[in-house]
């Protein structure tokens, strides 16, 4: 039997880190997420043997213990003492170590697989207590809808579709560790801290001015300090006619949305001699 799952990438429309949490070390978040058109393909397949083996087009990526999707496979077949082996094959598109969410999605994708290969029957809710135990924007990517993200991640709340439009992913040629900005954040005070339940009502109206109104990354002011480049896309996302331009989770990735196609296009024309990584996509529904 083979299992085919599609992986989208998630963008953060609004991240704000409230404070440290002192029974964990996590911080707190208010997230709204949304997933683009960009994704990721695993096939999932049963191997007689009891091994799980993982293969992907990248070669640079891990393919044991300290990829995600082996993780996964290994804690389902702990936990539900699965004795049959799988073998799990990831075509990546999604840029890695980006703020795009692409080792979560995968994850996620895993997971959703795993548990129709191996009639596991879990609920939703059983799949996000597994998976936030690998990542915190697991729960998000196994809904993969517009949503509201609280706590570490654990938290999702579906919302409507955010309003359709174009979206610009521009990837400069560095990666950023998602744990090594979180260390950076002393004092949340100082950040900016956009109002994720003003964004979230927007979205919940399908009002796209409010929306973009009210969107916004506290580490921007963390990560654009370290890496001026990514303020530097910005700059131009926006010469070139962007509705909004902003920085997906802990960067470097930075996305314009645009109601219109031609504006889009121009951004996506302006920034492609910049940086080698750039994608034009729609917004999931």
């Amino acid at each position: 039997m083979e299992i085919i799952e599609k992986a989208p990438a998630k963008i953060n429309l609004g991240l704000d880190v409230l404070y440290r949490r002192e029974l964990d070390g996590y911080h707190e978040l208010e997230m709204v997420m949304s997933s683009v058109d960009l994704s990721d393909r695993l096939t999932i397949e049963e191997l007689p043997e009891n091994q799980i083996v993982v293969e992907t087009n990248k070669a640079f990526l891990p393919i044991d213990k300290r990829n995600n999707v082996y993780q996964a496979a290994a804690m389902l077949k702990e936990r539900y003492g699965i004795e049959q082996g799988v073998k799990i094959s990831i075509e990546k598109k999604i840029p890695v170590a980006a703020g795009l969410g692409g080792g979560s999605t995968d994850c996620a994708a895993a997971l959703r697989g795993m548990n129709r290969l191996w009639n596991l029957n879990l609920s939703m809710d059983q799949l996000i207590e597994i998976g936030v135990e690998i990542g915190t924007d697991v729960p998000y990517c196994l809904h993969g809808t517009t949503s509201f993200i609280g706590g570490k991640g654990e938290i999702v709340r579906p919302l409507k579709p955010m309003p359709q439009c174009w979206v610009v992913l521009v990837k400069p040629r560095l990666s950023v560790s998602t744990r090594k900005i979180f260390q950076k954040v002393q004092d949340p005070n100082q950040l900016q801290h956009p109002d994720m339940e003003c964004l979230s009502q927007a979205i919940l109206d399908e009002d796209y001015e409010a929306m973009l109104q009210y969107m916004g990354n506290s580490l921007e002011d963390i990560t654009i300090p370290k890496y001026p480049i990514v303020q530097q896309i910005k700059d131009r996302m926006i010469k070139y006619g962007a509705d909004i331009a902003l920085m997906s989770g802990s960067g470097p990735t930075v996305f314009a949305l645009c109601r219109q196609h031609s504006r889009a296009q121009r951004i996506y024309n302006g920034l492609k001699g910049f940086c080698d990584e750039v994608y034009l996509v729609r917004t999931l529904k």
